[in-house]
């Protein structure tokens, strides 16, 4: 079902947000990063204190085994990576190939583009870094264009601004519930003849239904949104899992992990498993990328499930 259209207030509201974006996107790199990036890091941490007791809790669960001051410090640098993602989206609204090339490097680049070139794929991402990057893959590769599977926001304005910062060339969204109807009608001639990359946040947490399969993950019984691996079986598509690396302010590098390769005889659930392995090492890898302010473990699995 599409939206409706913007009311003269909230058209209003979204383009005096957007011009803000646009100003604060050609503001100097040092001030954007070292200045804004810092003094939104203090105001979540110790003015509004943003959910830290979801954080407290999210990592005393998760990692039982360090003490104390080792998850307060893992928290810290949390916010720090939270303020600095803000300002990565944010700069997305003055995007120039000096600004992308900066801020995303693609290792193993030539060698993945060999493995999709001609074809279309999933790219299984998550609440990493700043996942807003993994956009910019239609960027170096001009075959293919980014389909970014989403969830739409409740405020409409928001919703508006987040879609201009994401659309463009390289990349559109589309929504988790259209996803599939979008696949099937754009497969055969692609999106203006480019192949199709169906990328999908899939560490989000999915209402819980009866049927749902629970996975352990970082030491609790977790649900994950299966849509991935349901695309991929059904229209044999190779599945890769995209590894965000964060190497300086606002910069990072991307590499691919493959998952399945869209012919394999697979068992149920066994795509979705090898994505939450996959994640959870890099979680404990590096734990300050991942959002832990998110409401990630409301379901409680049942006893006799």
């Amino acid at each position: 079902m599409e939206r409706k259209e913007l009311n003269r207030m909230e058209r209003i509201g979204l383009e005096s947000l957007w011009f803000l974006a646009c100003l604060f996107s050609v503001l100097p790199r040092w001030f954007k990063y070292h200045v804004v990036g810092n003094l939104l890091y203090v105001l979540l941490y110790y003015v509004i204190r943003y959910r830290r007791s979801v954080v407290a809790l999210n990592l005393g669960n998760s990692f039982p085994e360090k003490d104390e001051r080792e998850r307060a410090a893992i928290g810290r640098r949390f916010y720090h990576t939270l303020a600095e993602i803000f300002v990565d989206t944010l700069d997305l609204a003055h995007l120039t190939p000096r600004k992308w090339h900066r801020a995303l490097k693609v290792k193993g680049l030539e060698e993945h583009l060999q493995r999709v070139e001609g074809r279309d794929w999933i790219a299984l991402t998550a609440h990493f870094g700043c996942w807003e990057y993994c956009s910019f893959w239609g960027l170096y590769a001009p075959s293919q264009i980014v389909v970014a599977v989403y969830h739409p926001l409740r405020n409409r304005i928001m919703e508006a601004l987040y879609q201009r910062l994401r659309n463009g060339d390289h990349a559109t969204t589309v929504s988790m519930k259209e996803s599939l109807r979008f696949y099937l009608r754009n497969r055969e001639k692609g999106i203006r003849g480019r192949n199709l990359v169906m990328g999908l946040i899939a560490d989000q947490n999915p209402p819980r239904r009866p049927d749902s399969h629970w996975f352990r993950f970082l030491n609790q019984d977790t649900i994950f949104f299966d849509g991935g691996e349901k695309l991929a079986l059904r229209c044999h598509l190779p599945v890769y899992f995209v590894k965000m690396d964060r190497v300086a302010r606002g910069c990072y590098e991307m590499s691919f992990e493959p998952i399945y390769d869209g012919e394999e005889p697979v068992g149920e659930h066994e795509i979705t498993e090898r994505y939450v392995r996959m994640l959870e090492s890099e979680i404990r890898r590096r734990p300050e990328l991942w959002v832990w302010s998110h409401k990630r473990w409301k379901h409680k699995r049942n006893v006799n499930c």
